[in-house]
């Protein structure tokens, strides 16, 4: 996911894509509500690119702009929030989920940008696994027939890697490559995007440095989840770091959080998880989203 060639805004790509659905979200009602959405995710997305920071250069400015994205998430959230939004547009949507990923995007898209345009920044289908599928031994001495896993991620920081690979002769034997064959050139698969020309197959996918999965609240059953993807991770690419950041949290003192592969977990709110129907009675107190807790992950 360069920065060049792929869309980092999921928010609004999730907001337009319900905009134009041919058949959900047709009615009066649902229009309505995505029409007063629309005007303030563009407010929200505008303001966002105003600020500019922080980036690979530390400045006494750095903590007040990561203030300032705070207060436009907050605010953003609290009015996409209301129980009318919410109701109408249910998780299955990722309408509200979207929002944190598009977020991070804003808070690191300037360090990033610092490191080059071939930085890879938002959500991927990243690397997980290489594993190779020759349908006899005789073609697997034509070419290798690699496969690519890969695995969603909410939001990374990373690298795109394009890698050819090519059968090749034994270092014992003759050096002369004898007759190059000639293949089908392959279309992309669902899984793992290949072309073939010759006997070279070239692969393209995504390393991350850095994985952030974000989330609406965690539970146990969540963070196991998390730390198998973060074991995953960490065994084809030892340096990476598997975050997970979400508002709220639903998980007990029992849970022993060190056991888990995880490398750290923010809970944005710094409260404890309720019920959906319960945040909109009117004794419900929500807490805001806390800076201290950003800056912590941005540093």
């Amino acid at each position: 996911m360069p920065t060049s060639d792929r869309n980092p805004l999921v928010h609004g790509s999730n907001l337009e894509q319900k905009e134009n659905h041919r058949k959900k979200y047709r009615d009066p009602e649902s229009k309505r509500y995505l029409t007063e959405i629309r005007t303030e995710y563009n407010n929200w997305h505008s303001a966002n690119l105003q600020l500019v920071g922080p980036t690979s250069k530390l400045t006494e400015q750095d903590d007040a702009i990561i203030a300032s994205r705070v207060k436009l998430l907050s605010a953003y959230k609290d009015f996409l929030d209301q129980q009318h939004y919410a109701e109408k547009f249910d998780s299955r949507s990722n309408l509200h989920s979207s929002v944190l990923e598009e977020f991070l995007y804003y808070l690191f898209r300037d360090l990033a940008r610092d490191f080059g345009e071939n930085a890879l920044i938002g959500k991927s289908h990243t690397f997980k696994d290489i594993f190779f599928v020759p349908p006899r031994y005789s073609e697997m001495l034509k070419r290798p027939y690699a496969r690519i896993e890969k695995k969603d991620h909410d939001f990374v920081i990373g690298a795109t890697v394009h890698a050819s690979l090519e059968a090749a002769t034994p270092p014992e034997q003759d050096e002369n490559p004898g007759e190059m064959l000639t293949l089908i050139t392959e279309e992309p698969e669902n899984y793992s995007e290949v072309k073939v020309t010759g006997s070279t197959e070239t692969h393209i996918f995504d390393i991350p440095v850095v994985a952030i999965e974000c989330k609406t609240y965690l539970d146990k059953t969540m963070l196991e989840g998390s730390s198998r993807a973060a074991e995953d991770l960490k065994a084809r690419n030892p340096n990476s770091l598997y975050i997970v950041l979400m508002e709220w949290i639903k998980l007990t003192s029992d849970v022993n959080l060190r056991k888990y592969k995880v490398d750290q977990i923010y809970v944005l709110r710094q409260q404890k998880n309720t019920d959906r129907e319960y945040r909109y009675e009117e004794t419900y107190i929500k807490n805001p989203i806390n800076p201290t807790v950003i800056q912590h992950l941005y540093l």
